[in-house]
């Protein structure tokens, strides 16, 4: 990924813990990074197809101007979300915020946070088999895409499969999504948990009826081995339910463990294409 630097931009601007740093304001520093792709711009000179670093300028001056934070660390992150959500084509940015004489009763140069924060690629199965079951998995494709910090990029069509675990139920509608989401998995795992309970999910009996449920099988690359949260999802590679609408929007997504593709992974479980 191709980087766009801009170094100490300075504001003047009102953030700290102290009442008087509210008011009276001080200068800041900000160095910001930008990754985007820059190739098209590089072989044809036209700036709308990169990122218009006067305008990234004017838009962090404004921002920090307009908005007063007790922490750096609310002023930087705050800072990254407004700029990945309102700028295109800009996939991850790392900022670094300085304070210089920050008030702390001894002598010092300058402080400063620095973080960095991207888009990640999320992929969520549904699936229902209690009362309108299509309408409860679109409801959670429309409570996804309202999320703040979340963007349904493709959806799956819906398909009847059998039950897993306990056959003694009705059969279930299941699809997938992809999500684009700036959110961390833990947070976007309490999300999904939280648009389940709005379904009326209830958890009583494993592998049982339910309304609405959402499991994230992927999570970029990411390998995660929680006790209350597994990515990849740990039976994924074994349920056509799964693999079946997700071979459908990302045929070639690696497993990042065994690194087979979806495609692979649908062929071992000697499912149609």
């Amino acid at each position: 990924m191709d980087k766009i630097t801009i170094q100490n931009l300075e504001v003047f601007a009102r953030h700290g813990v102290f009442p008087e740093e509210n008011t009276l304001g001080q200068k800041f520093t900000v160095t910001t990074a930008l990754y985007t792709d820059t190739r098209k711009a590089g072989r044809t000179d036209d700036l709308t197809a990169s990122i218009h670093y006067g305008e990234i300028c004017q838009k962090i001056e404004q921002y920090l101007t307009a908005h007063t934070f007790k922490l750096l660390e609310r002023a930087a992150e705050s800072l990254a979300e407004m700029l990945l959500l309102e700028t295109p084509r800009l996939h991850k940015v790392q900022i670094e915020i300085k304070k210089p004489w920050a008030p702390i009763g001894l002598p010092l140069e300058t402080v400063s946070v620095t973080i960095e924060r991207e888009w990640h690629t999320a992929y969520i199965a549904l699936g229902s088999n209690m009362g309108d079951k299509e309408q409860y998995l679109r409801q959670a494709v429309k409570a996804l895409d309202h999320t703040p910090y979340c963007k349904v990029a493709k959806v799956s069509s819906f398909l009847v499969t059998e039950p897993y675990g306990v056959t003694d139920q009705d059969d279930f509608l299941n699809g997938c999504l992809m999500l684009r989401t700036l959110l961390t998995p833990r947070e976007l795992l309490d999300v999904l948990h939280k648009i389940e309970q709005e379904a009326g999910r209830e958890r009583i009996i494993r592998w049982g009826p339910r309304t609405l449920d959402l499991d994230i099988i992927f999570y970029d690359d990411l390998i995660i081995e929680e006790d209350d949260l597994c990515i990849p999802h740990a039976d994924m590679h074994r349920r056509d339910f799964v693999l079946k609408p997700l071979l459908e929007i990302a045929p070639y997504k690696h497993h990042p463990c065994s690194r087979r593709t979806v495609q692979e992974l649908c062929q071992e479980l000697c499912l149609p294409e």
